[in-house]
């Protein structure tokens, strides 16, 4: 069990403190609810960019790699991330250097410059990271496949955003953006790990009550509308085919998730799924297969991987679809059902090891569902679900309508024939 506790500051920010025993380690973590659907098209890729810039100088680290230099010189792991809905800054480090942690992610976060020359260099950075992210089709599949599953719309658009809208981004766009985003109430600040209570709360409250008062616009509700499955085939030389496909499901607040989540193990979630055991096991196709489920806020989706040699993605695509068929068809055995479950209560229990982990799961929790619920209590809503209950999503999802296919690789290689997904489709 987490042993959590919470406060509210005066201008709305909340805070939580994690305790945790047998560690000499803590974790600080900055949660912001805001992420890249919260963009225009004419800024796409501005909340990647500003978490670039958030370490790029502050007042009294001005110099350009001062923070990362601080935080070494303590033998902290560090990093931020943007995703769709969230931007995150951590830092991991020996519990007797806290402060040291507290005072530089305070100060990136109320203290940074912004300077000219310095958002003109990570300009340059992030255009790399765009153009390393368009040669390596693992990760662009996934790009490509929410653009196919969500269309025009920032929930489908790119985190990191185009070339084209992030050389056209300005300071001014910058500062607008987190003047108007990065405000107390739609942000969380949780510490995990050998700490005492009381002095987490007063350490954070005295730098953190700077933060602006205030609360972001939600970001704009994803319109689905799909009648037809979709899929597109990116044509590109490579060394093998990369196969992505998403089966729209359900959002993180749907009940209806509990089960989903374990259909995506059952299917796809470890090297006992039937996926991994039927295309790379059994018929040797494919070193990587796996299932997952994708879940924000009024959207979701179940997603397959597959990386298989171009001659084989055929055979691949065949074998997947016979499994959905087949878990349409019957109930699933007590055993496979028993089986996911305990993976995902062992899952559950090494993730609550780690400060890092503790401090992702309870700063989650508190930002989307305003409440920290306790791992055990998750696990019940778990094994409440039944193999009819599986049963009726598999058969409420697996249609044509729910599913989007992309793929990279040479298109004379990866099925594109309209039949061959048409048949396909047909027999689902």
């Amino acid at each position: 069990m987490i042993k959590f506790q919470k406060k509210v500051l005066s201008n709305g920010l909340r805070v939580i403190v994690a305790p945790m025993e047998n560690t000499q380690a803590v974790t600080l973590l900055v949660l912001v609810g805001v992420g890249s659907r919260y963009e225009t098209k004419k800024i796409s890729g501005i909340s990647h960019f500003l978490e670039h810039l958030f370490f790029k100088g502050t007042k009294s680290r001005p110099k350009s790699g001062h923070v990362h230099r601080d935080l070494d010189k303590i033998g902290a792991i560090h990093n931020a991330f943007t995703s769709k809905e969230t931007t995150g800054f951590w830092v991991k480090s020996s519990a007797k250097d806290f402060d040291t942690s507290l005072d530089i992610v305070s100060d990136i976060l109320l203290e940074s410059l912004f300077k000219k020359e310095e958002i003109e260099k990570e300009r340059g950075v992030i255009i790399q990271e765009i153009s390393m992210y368009e040669d390596e089709p693992m990760r662009k599949v996934w790009d490509v496949l929410e653009s196919l599953t969500y269309g025009d719309h920032p929930i489908g658009w790119s985190i990191v955003g185009e070339k084209e809208t992030v050389s056209s981004i300005r300071r001014s766009d910058i500062i607008a953006y987190k003047n108007k985003n990065y405000l107390s109430q739609n942000m969380v600040v949780v510490v995990a790990g050998a700490v005492d209570s009381f002095v987490a709360f007063e350490k954070i409250g005295n730098v953190f009550k700077k933060i602006k008062k205030g609360k972001n616009k939600r970001a704009l509700k994803a319109r689905i509308s799909q009648k037809n499955p979709r899929v597109k085939i990116i044509n590109k030389p490579s060394d093998q085919t990369h196969l992505a496909m998403a089966v729209r499901g359900y959002d993180m607040y749907d009940k209806k998730r509990h089960a989903l989540n374990l259909l995506a193990v059952i299917l796809g979630g470890n090297a006992s799924s039937k996926l991994f055991d039927e295309i790379r096991e059994k018929l040797g196709l494919a070193y990587y297969v796996f299932a997952n489920s994708d879940q924000s806020t009024d959207c979701g989706y179940l997603g397959i991987g597959i990386g298989v040699s171009h001659d084989n993605s055929e055979r691949a695509v065949k074998k997947t679809f016979e499994i959905l068929r087949a878990l349409k068809k019957e109930v699933l055995s007590q055993n496979e059902l028993k089986f996911a479950k305990s993976f995902l209560r062992g899952q559950m229990a090494l993730k609550m090891e780690t400060t890092d982990e503790v401090a992702a799961f309870c700063a989650s929790r508190e930002l989307f569902y305003k409440k920290i619920e306790q791992p055990e209590d998750m696990l019940k809503k778990i094994e409440k679900v039944t193999g009819s209950d599986i049963l009726k999503i598999t058969r409420e999802l697996f249609v044509p309508s729910r599913i989007n296919i992309s793929a990279i690789g040479f298109e004379e290689k990866v099925p594109s024939k309209e039949s061959f997904y048409k048949k396909l489709f047909s027999r689902l």
